[in-house]
């Protein structure tokens, strides 16, 4: 039995995030079809995150158990035959037995883009957040640095989670704008229900002028939700890259 490590690319747009689900078509449901029709195992995959609906990635990481004698380097070319379009594996390799792609994972990187300009977007509309009015990056950058270090972010969750404790440590936060596009990248060692989505949303409010930067330390000794800003869509959310 070899326990194979594959790192995914997926456009999330056409799906109910990762995880499987009776009534809706997920990212995992596409891979173990078609892993069932390249080996002809049914079996389940275990995922380094739970995306939501919308959400995509670039360097999604996921392992599996197999008995198959294809080899561990080409198990990726066959699987990608039986995968529609908009999901590709890049790699697939064969890891020690004890590697499991959600708990041996020590850090992810997400980033998400903001479109910031009057007029909606008629390219990449589907990976990117449309905010009209203009934001104010310098704030934006200085209200960031309030996030890092290890901290309760509870105030930074939607309900829904199940988590044993919101602590999480946030090793790193760059905001950069190029042109129309303000794009977020936020490392950790753990994210909460939507956690991502609602710092963008408190940024985004920030940026517009509407709390002060030092307000994110309030916000975060609260621990009460509605003192952070609204989620933003998953349309920008991206994972990035997943650190072992």
């Amino acid at each position: 039995m070899k326990n194979i490590k594959l790192i995914v690319e997926y456009d999330g747009t056409n799906y109910s995030g990762w995880q499987r689900q009776k009534n809706a078509m997920t990212i995992q449901q596409r891979i173990e079809e078609a892993i069932f029709k390249s080996t002809g195992e049914s079996l389940d995959v275990i995922g380094c995150s739970r995306t939501d609906a919308g959400v995509h990635a670039k360097a999604f990481v996921l392992n599996f158990h197999t008995k198959s004698t294809i080899p561990s380097d080409k198990i990726k070319n066959v699987i990608n035959l039986n995968l529609p379009e908009d999901i590709i594996i890049l790699s697939s390799e064969e890891v020690e037995k004890e590697f499991h792609a959600r708990y041996s994972c020590v850090a992810k990187t997400y980033s998400y883009t903001i479109f910031n300009r009057e007029s909606v977007p008629a390219l990449y509309r589907n990976y990117v957040y449309h905010v009209r009015k203009p934001l104010n990056m310098d704030i934006m950058i200085e209200a960031s640095k309030y996030f890092l270090g290890k901290q309760d972010f509870s105030a930074f969750k939607n309900m829904g989670s199940s988590v044993k404790t919101s602590i999480r440590t946030i090793k790193d936060i760059q905001i950069y704008k190029d042109n129309n596009y303000i794009k977020v990248y936020i490392t950790a060692d753990g994210f909460l229900y939507n956690m991502v989505k609602i710092i963008v949303g408190t940024l985004v409010q920030i940026g517009k002028g509407k709390m002060p930067p030092s307000q994110i330390v309030d916000i975060i000794e609260s621990k009460n939700r509605s003192k952070a800003g609204k989620a933003v869509l998953s349309s920008g959310l991206c994972l990035e890259k997943v650190f072992y």
